[in-house]
C-alpha cells in the first residue's frame, strides 16, 4: 500500500471516528424538555469557632443556617415556596462583654400561570412574603401581584441521567452509548421520583426507578449495572440545574413592616438568568428591586445574588457567590453590603457535606474589610 493510500486510509478512519463520537456524546442537559416536574432542596449549615489561651476568655462563634426551596412545574403553572432562616451566636474574648445572638427567618410563595401552558412567554403571578428579625418591633408580611414574561426550567434529570449513563459505561456494564432521545427518556423517569415513592413506598420504589431506567438501555445492564444505577442515584447528589430566564414586574401592599407600620403600597420589578456551562458547572443571577411608597417615607431595597457552583468530581462541589444588597430611605443613609464567598462541598454521603468556606464582607458603613475561614458541615434534609 502506497503512502498516499495509508494516509487517505487514515483520514477517513478518524474522520468516522469523530463523526461517530459526535453522534453518540452525552447531549447536554439544556436539551431537556420539562413537562411535569418537581424539585426540593433543603439544607442545615452549621459552623462553630472556639479560641482560648492567650486572652482574657475563652471566645466562640456559632452559626447556623436553613435554607429550603420547593418547585412544582407543569406546562401552564409554576409555583415556587422559599424560606431561609439564620441564627448566630458569639461571644468575644474580653472579660464583662455579654454574648450577642441574632436571628431572621424569611418565606415567600410565588405561583406563575403562564397565558399560553407550555409556552416560554407571559405569565401573571402571585406572591406572598413573611419575615422576622430580632429586635424589631412587628413580623414583615407582603402580597404582590403582577406580570412576566420567559421560564425557567429544572434541568437537574437530565444532568442526573448523564452521571448514572456514564458510570453504566464506566464499569463495563453498558456498551453502547444511548441515543439523545434514550437520555430524554431517561431524564423523563428519574423526574417522576416522587410519582414512583408515592406508588410503591419508600422502601420498594427504587427497584421499580431502576426498573423502569434498565428497560429504556434495552434491559442489558444486568444485576452489577442495576446496582450501580441505584447508587448513583441514591447516594451521588447533584446540585440543581436550571435553565432560562425571565423578569417580572407587580405592584402589592406591605400589610406589615418591621418598623410597625401597615399598609404602605409597594412596587417591585426582578428578574432571573440560569445558564449550565457544560454538564458540569451552573451560572445563576437573581436580582430584585423593591420599593415601597407612603407620604414622602419611600425605601428601596435591592439585592443581586449570583452564583457559580462546578462540579470537581463526583463528590466535590465548588460554590462561590456574591450578593449585593443596597438599601436606602427618607430616614436612613443609603447602605450597600458585598458578601463574597467561596466554599468547598465534600460529599460524606447521601445527605451529609462538609464545607470550608472563605468569605469576605465590605460594607459602606465599615472601612475595614471582614475576612472569614470557617469549616463546617451541611445536612441534606431533602
Amino acid at each position: 500500500m502506497s503512502y498516499q493510500k495509508i494516509v487517505i486510509s487514515g483520514v477517513v478512519a478518524l474522520t468516522t471516528s469523530v463523526f461517530t463520537l459526535s453522534a453518540y456524546a452525552a447531549p447536554s442537559i439544556i436539551s431537556y424538555k420539562e413537562a411535569s416536574s418537581a424539585y426540593s432542596d433543603a439544607y442545615v449549615t452549621g459552623n462553630f469557632n472556639a479560641a482560648d489561651g492567650n486572652q482574657q476568655r475563652a471566645s466562640y462563634d456559632m452559626n447556623l443556617g436553613l435554607d429550603f426551596e420547593k418547585v412544582l412545574s407543569t406546562p401552564s403553572r409554576n409555583i415556587k415556596y422559599d424560606f431561609t432562616a439564620s441564627g448566630s451566636k458569639k461571644r468575644s474574648s474580653t472579660n464583662g462583654e455579654a454574648a450577642t445572638n441574632t436571628y431572621q427567618t424569611f418565606g415567600s410563595a410565588t405561583m406563575d400561570k403562564y397565558f399560553r401552558a407550555g409556552s416560554k412567554g407571559a405569565f401573571w403571578y402571585g406572591k406572598g412574603e413573611v419575615g422576622a428579625k430580632k429586635g424589631q418591633q412587628k413580623a414583615f408580611s407582603k402580597v404582590t401581584a403582577g406580570l412576566g414574561y420567559g421560564r425557567v426550567v429544572n434541568v437537574t434529570p437530565m444532568a442526573r441521567a448523564i452521571r448514572v449513563v456514564a458510570a453504566l459505561r464506566n464499569n463495563g456494564s453498558l456498551t453502547a452509548e444511548p441515543s439523545n432521545d434514550k437520555y430524554q427518556e431517561i431524564a423523563t423517569i428519574i423526574a417522576k421520583e416522587a410519582e414512583y415513592r408515592s406508588k410503591h413506598g419508600v422502601r420498594y420504589y427504587q427497584q421499580y426507578w431502576v426498573a423502569d431506567i434498565e428497560k429504556v438501555l434495552g434491559g442489558t445492564i444486568g444485576a452489577r449495572g442495576a446496582i450501580r444505577a441505584n447508587d448513583v442515584l441514591g447516594n451521588e447528589r447533584i446540585s440543581t440545574r436550571k435553565h432560562g430566564w425571565l423578569v417580572r414586574a407587580g405592584i402589592g401592599a406591605v400589610l406589615s413592616d418591621y418598623d410597625g407600620e401597615t399598609g404602605k403600597p409597594a412596587v417591585e420589578v426582578g428578574a432571573e438568568y440560569h445558564r449550565p456551562i457544560g454538564n458540569q458547572t451552573q451560572f445563576s443571577n437573581e436580582a430584585i428591586l423593591t420599593t415601597t411608597l407612603k407620604d414622602s417615607n419611600k425605601s428601596y431595597i435591592v439585592k443581586n445574588n449570583m452564583s457559580l457552583t462546578h462540579e470537581i468530581s463526583d463528590v466535590i462541589d465548588w460554590e462561590n457567590k456574591w450578593t449585593v444588597d443596597y438599601s436606602k430611605s427618607d430616614n436612613v443613609d443609603a447602605i450597600t453590603n458585598h458578601t463574597l464567598s467561596s466554599a468547598f462541598n465534600y460529599q460524606l454521603g447521601n445527605q451529609l457535606a462538609y464545607n470550608i468556606t472563605a468569605t469576605l464582607v465590605k460594607t459602606d458603613a465599615k472601612d475595614d474589610l471582614d475576612q472569614k475561614l470557617s469549616m463546617g458541615i451541611k445536612y441534606r434534609l431533602k
